[in-house]
């Protein structure tokens, strides 16, 4: 009996998929529907994906795999500190601008309340590239919290996008505000200022 033979191949279904869990999120697409977006057969999908749950996986990694190694190549320099922060950040947020499936998915990601998928995530996407900021945080700020200092690099580049829609509405928005150049000089000006200065411990 002849092989059913298959329109996509995995990487193009990858492809394919991420705008719909960018828009919908894992819970809101079946196999189904993505099967019927990107134009194959249930048995199809499930002859290069064992379940959703291996497809998101494998779509969030795809969709990430093409970024995260030009950043983490940024954290890792041969640059002073600073520049790669600087640098990253930079290129970090003309990402987030540029590419809408991408800072959905990321949404998408950061809300999800699944422990063993986020694990899954983390230890085959996101974990280097954490890593490599961590490790370039330390460089900066000896006495600082090396990991919440990461990780609030991260959200200083991530909230202005995620709260585009509302931040438009609020005091003092102006159109420059969207440019994604002056988000980041702002953030790295920001980490400059906040972590050049002395913090004095309150008794």
């Amino acid at each position: 009996m002849a092989k059913p033979a298959f329109r996509h191949t995995r990487k193009e279904i990858l492809g394919l998929s991420v705008p719909l869990f960018a828009t919908v999120g894992f819970d809101g697409v079946s196999m189904r529907d993505i099967a019927a977006a990107v134009g194959v057969t249930p048995a199809a999908l499930y002859h290069h994906f064992s379940d959703k749950e291996q497809l998101y996986l494998d779509a969030v990694g795809h969709a990430f795999e093409e970024k995260v190694g030009p950043l983490k190549s940024l954290l890792e320099g041969g640059e002073k500190p600073w520049d790669r922060l600087e640098a990253f950040v930079a290129l970090f947020t003309r990402m987030l601008a540029r590419e809408k499936d991408f800072r959905r998915l990321m949404q998408w990601v950061l809300l999800d309340s699944n422990e063993q998928r986020m694990q899954s995530l983390v230890d085959c996407v996101f974990r280097d590239l954490f890593t490599a900021l961590r490790n370039l945080a330390g460089e900066l700020a000896p006495s600082h919290d090396a990991h919440l200092l990461a990780v609030s690099t991260i959200g200083l580049v991530i909230y202005p996008f995620e709260t585009q829609s509302v931040r438009r509405f609020l005091p003092g928005y102006q159109r420059q505000h969207e440019d994604p150049e002056a988000i980041a000089r702002h953030i790295v000006g920001l980490l400059r200022n906040g972590l050049g200065g002395t913090i004095e411990e309150k008794s």
